[in-house]
């Protein structure tokens, strides 16, 4: 079941919010609902110094998003070790990675087609 576009939008903005309260890195929107067989409408990627930020940028997130609108993710992988945690929030999956571990991976560049918008960190 595909949630209307305004509950992602107010998902989305409270997801950036979580970040930003924590000074997340490198945020990128990736829309990929133009996409065939993508498996949620966004990724929201960013990045953290260590696995200490990591782990404060997602528990950050879930904290934004249960206050403001009583969600939560419906599944969060990848804490154990802190380097790339995805939080599944059905429609949105955030992807919380340390910058080596991101530049690695890349997944902008997998996603190539989607439309990508850059959140410019204000601090």
């Amino acid at each position: 079941m595909t949630k209307n576009n305004n509950s992602n939008d107010v998902l989305l903005a409270n997801i950036i919010k979580g970040i930003e309260e924590v000074k997340g890195n490198d945020i990128d929107i990736l829309d990929l609902r133009e996409i065939d067989n993508s498996a949620c409408d966004y990724f929201v990627i960013c990045n953290g110094n260590s696995n200490t930020q990591v782990s404060a940028i997602v528990n950050s997130v879930q904290k934004m998003v249960s206050k403001e609108i009583k969600d939560k993710p419906w599944h969060v992988e990848g804490m154990e070790n802190a380097e790339w945690v995805l939080m599944d929030y059905v429609n949105i999956v955030v992807h919380v990675f340390q910058k080596n571990i991101r530049e690695y991976y890349n997944l902008e560049s997998l996603w190539g087609d989607a439309k990508i918008t850059t959140i410019i960190n204000k601090y």
